[in-house]
């Protein structure tokens, strides 16, 4: 590890589409996403100093688009003794179910060719199970997606993702959006049209 840099960000939906452009940007590696006990996520890449600072200028400026603030920092040559705070065994959260990190090795059994990588993502993140639930039916149901997976960060924030060609994505994230209603709270609504292979490889299949 030449350089680490870490990028803090509010929510997984905001997190996915702020380290796919921190990926895209520059020749970093997206190492993972941990949780951080609230509604934080913390992306960690590595790379060549020069490469991560470029990559976390990016991020920031994505995060502010998205109306988001990016806290960022880099370590260049970091000790071997820093290792296990970056470099420890995932597990589940009993509080939320939800895991602590999300790693490329949680799908160790995920094949290496990517056959979604000419699909687009579609992150619909709520705040409330309920809401995330009726929002999921509603997107199968609306557009020719696939569900990817549930995942759960705590604070009862709940981020359902789905795949598809981009237009078929678009209208399911915008059913899922109508479906919530009363039922909770939207958090964000994000289409990656074109995700990079390292955020491919910490979602499920």
């Amino acid at each position: 590890m030449s350089c680490l840099g870490f990028i803090e960000v509010p929510f997984f939906s905001v997190a996915a589409v702020v380290a796919d452009m921190a990926a895209n940007s520059a020749d970093v590696r997206l190492a993972g996403l941990e949780t951080t006990g609230n509604e934080n996520i913390l992306i960690r890449l590595s790379g060549g100093t020069g490469e991560i600072e470029a990559a976390l200028e990016i991020a920031a400026a994505t995060a502010l688009k998205l109306g988001a603030r990016a806290v960022t920092s880099r370590i260049a040559r970091p000790s071997p003794g820093f290792r296990p705070l970056v470099d420890f065994p995932n597990a589940d959260n009993p509080l939320y179910g939800g895991r602590d990190q999300f790693l490329p090795t949680d799908y160790p059994n995920k094949p290496n060719t990517m056959t979604t990588n000419h699909l687009a993502l579609g992150i619909l993140e709520t705040q409330g199970l309920t809401a995330a639930l009726e929002a999921t039916d509603a997107m199968l149901k609306s557009a020719d997606v696939t569900l990817v997976g549930k995942e759960k960060i705590g604070a009862a924030y709940v981020s359902i993702i789905v795949r598809g060609d981009v237009a078929a994505v678009k209208a399911a994230i915008e059913s899922g959006r109508q479906a919530v209603g009363d039922l909770g709270k939207v958090i964000a609504a994000h289409v990656i049209a074109r995700p990079h292979a390292d955020l491919l490889a910490l979602l499920p299949k």
